[in-house]
């Protein structure tokens, strides 16, 4: 028999921007959280579309800027945890504008990575976390992983996670979301039940 795994501490990023209303991607954060939970692992959870943030318009902001006291707790559940989760809607190919500008504010030089000698990129602050991305989207699952190369998705983990160290990443895609039945949404659920209980 396996044994349980250690526990881990985990940052929870639900990234759909739309807080007015559940979504499925809220649910399948909710049911990862209580799977974690249940097992033992720490989760803290951020939700992006409650956060009131402004857009970075410049590299010299992004360098030399504040970071915006609105996203100080969400930095740092992204620096005490060694798994993070990040859940979202796919929108026109891509996650939703909000995420994204959410992680362009929270990784920012000197917290994400840092320099070593002349290069200012040399250091990848966020080594040692592995992370899980939860997409959903309306098309089937295997067309965008398939025929599009899930591009978004790889480039997120490469461009963006990878590059301040952040690995493995792992991925569920979901697709078909507007027409899962009840039992192919009960299965998700439970999948991601089983995944939060692994801190996977």
């Amino acid at each position: 028999m396996n044994a349980p795994p250690s526990p881990r501490r985990i940052a929870l990023i639900q990234g759909h921007p739309d807080a007015t209303q559940p979504h499925f991607a809220h649910a399948l954060a909710a049911a990862y959280a209580d799977g974690a939970r249940a097992a033992g692992h720490a989760v803290r959870e951020v939700d992006v579309a409650r956060l009131d943030f402004p857009l970075l318009r410049s590299a010299r902001d992004w360098e030399q800027g504040l970071l915006p006291a609105s996203l100080a707790d969400a930095q740092a559940a992204i620096g005490w945890a060694d798994h993070l989760v990040l859940v979202f809607p796919l929108w026109l190919g891509d996650m939703p504008a909000l995420l994204k500008g959410f992680l362009e504010q929270v990784a920012r030089p000197g917290f994400a990575f840092g320099g070593e000698g002349s290069n200012p990129f040399a250091k990848k602050a966020l080594g040692g976390r592995s992370a899980r991305v939860v997409v959903t989207m309306g098309m089937p699952a295997a067309v965008y992983r398939y025929w599009y190369r899930a591009h978004s998705v790889k480039s997120l983990e490469r461009n963006i996670l990878g590059f301040v160290g952040i690995a493995p990443v792992r991925e569920t895609l979901i697709g078909g979301v507007g027409a899962l039945s009840p039992d192919d949404a009960r299965g998700w659920l439970e999948r991601l039940r089983r995944l939060g209980r692994r801190a996977e």
